[in-house]
């Protein structure tokens, strides 16, 4: 069974690195892509869906969603290297979302509180999980994720409103426990990493005055899982709140 190891480590855990995820063909042809993306579409996408630091700053754009308004990356969520380890890790047959891009620009005090995706998602059973490549070299100076191990077995943490762009809902009991099972999730470029919907992560800023820390992920939701529809309207009128807020056009 392919991935064999790495579900077992999945399970225990609730994360697994993959190294050298993609070839480098594929993984260059990504890049190509999305430097046409941000060079070519984002120019022309509402607030909502490229985020800045500093909208006066393109160098500072921190965060793309809803890529598939675009042919490469509509047709990207199907690809099957992504869709593989995605169905193994689950356990059964699994559909991607549209594919999203972070940053961390450098000299930004950017952080991403501590959140467990599934509580914006909404999906029972939690049988969800993150691919997320790194871009660049990622380490503990230019902000890696930082997973706090077994978590994903231990059920919804309190989530309360967050003021950080991209991230609504972040956990307010983070707690000195918390910070001592962390593991650190370093990687180079075209390596990743799969974490639980309910795996609970979180990174720091970008200390790096040079280094970007880019990255492309994809969400995969197992056939299984329903929505809280209730529960997600809720979540969602927090994110919007959120956006106007900040001004954002949604």
């Amino acid at each position: 069974m392919p991935y064999e190891a790495e579900k077992k480590l999945y399970d225990q855990h609730g994360f697994v690195i993959i190294r050298k995820f993609l070839g480098n063909a594929d993984f260059t042809d990504l890049r190509d892509n999305l430097d046409r993306y941000i060079r070519d579409v984002v120019p022309t996408l509402a607030d909502a869906d490229a985020f800045y630091q500093d909208r006066s700053r393109p160098e500072t754009l921190k965060q793309m969603q809803r890529m598939g308004c675009d042919p490469y990356f509509l047709e990207y969520a199907k690809h099957p290297a992504w869709k593989l380890l995605a169905e193994s890790l689950i356990g059964e047959p699994a559909t991607a979302d549209q594919p999203e891009w972070f940053n961390k620009p450098p000299n930004t005090n950017h952080v991403t509180p501590p959140h467990q995706d599934n509580y914006y998602f909404c999906l029972a059973p939690s049988n969800v999980l993150t691919i997320w490549m790194a871009l660049d070299p990622v380490d503990a100076e230019n902000g890696c994720l930082r997973y706090v191990d077994g978590s994903h077995l231990k059920g919804f943490r309190k989530h309360a409103k967050s003021k950080i762009l991209g991230f609504s809902q972040g956990i307010v009991d983070y707690a000195a426990d918390d910070f001592t099972r962390e593991v650190a999730a370093c990687l180079q470029p075209g390596d990743a990493v799969a974490h639980h919907g309910m795996t609970i992560h979180r990174a720091d800023a970008n200390l790096s005055t040079t280094r970007h820390r880019r990255s492309f992920a994809m969400v995969f939701t197992g056939a299984s899982c329903k929505r809280d529809e209730a529960a997600f309207e809720r979540y969602s009128a927090a994110a919007r709140e959120q956006h106007t807020e900040m001004g954002l056009k949604t």
